[in-house]
């Protein structure tokens, strides 16, 4: 399924960073992970920022490693 922005929610903001929720029990974690999957929220995200997520196999902690204003790409910490 397609990256849902209404299941995106802040967790905290301070300094620039923002701490985001992603929950979609319909994707799996590949799904989450696959580039492009989250770009329609580049008007959101920004590089640098973190998001904790829920999907139908797993939960994750992402960081946003690039945003080109149209692209956004996340790898998963470990």
């Amino acid at each position: 399924m397609p990256f849902d922005v209404q299941k995106l929610s802040v967790l905290a903001y301070a300094n620039g960073f923002t701490l985001w929720h992603y929950r979609n029990d319909a994707d799996s974690r590949a799904a989450i992970l696959a580039p492009g999957y989250f770009d329609s929220s580049a008007h959101l995200l920004r590089r640098g920022d973190m998001l904790l997520t829920r999907s139908s196999d797993s939960f994750a902690i992402l960081h946003v490693t690039t945003n080109t204003g149209t692209s956004v790409s996340v790898s998963a910490i470990v």
